[in-house]
C-alpha cells in the first residue's frame, strides 16, 4: 500500500467511527507499540470527543509468530467502566493476544468494546476474534521472506 492509500483508508475508518459514535466520546485503546501510529493519525480524523489510553500486550516471544503466552507489558491507566471503547491494532495476526485482550476488557465494564484493524492476516488466525471493521480491511499475504516482528511490508 502506498502513503496515499493508507491516508485515504485511515480517513475512511475516522469517518466511519463519527458516523457511527455521534454525540457520544470515544476511548482509543492502543495496543502497544504497532498500533500507536495508527491510532494517532485515526484520532486526528475521528470528530466526535476522543480520549486515549495504551497498553502494551505480547504473544511474541523472540519470534514472528504468536506464542499463544500472554503477558501485559503495560497496563490501562484509566477505566474502561461506562465508556464506548474501541481498540486500535495495527495488524490481527493469530487472534490469541486480541482474544485474551479483548476478554480481560469485556471484564472492565465498558458500555461497549469494539476492535479496529487497519490490516488483517485471516490465514494465520489461530482463534476467532471479531474483527469490528469500519470500514474494509486491507488484508495482506504472509510474506515469503522472514522479516522481523511486524515489520511485513505495506
Amino acid at each position: 500500500m502506498t502513503e496515499e492509500e493508507v491516508d485515504k483508508r485511515i480517513q475512511e475508518i475516522g469517518e466511519q467511527i463519527s458516523k457511527d459514535y455521534a454525540g457520544k466520546q470515544v476511548h482509543l485503546v492502543c495496543v502497544l507499540k504497532g498500533g500507536s501510529f495508527f491510532m494517532c493519525e485515526l484520532a486526528k480524523r475521528i470528530t466526535v470527543p476522543v480520549s486515549l489510553d495504551f497498553m502494551s500486550v505480547s504473544s511474541y516471544g523472540s519470534d514472528t509468530k504468536s506464542s499463544g503466552v500472554v503477558k501485559i507489558v503495560k497496563d490501562l491507566d484509566e477505566s474502561l467502566k461506562d465508556k464506548d471503547v474501541i481498540v486500535v491494532e495495527d495488524i490481527v495476526d493469530s487472534g490469541r493476544t486480541l482474544s485474551y485482550l479483548l476478554e480481560m476488557l469485556r471484564d472492565r465494564g465498558p458500555a461497549s468494546l469494539r476492535l479496529c484493524t487497519l490490516l488483517d492476516k485471516p490465514e494465520r488466525r489461530v482463534i476467532d476474534v471479531h474483527v469490528r471493521n469500519f470500514v474494509r480491511r486491507r488484508e495482506i499475504p504472509e510474506p515469503t521472506g522472514r522479516f522481523g516482528k511486524r515489520q511485513e511490508p505495506l
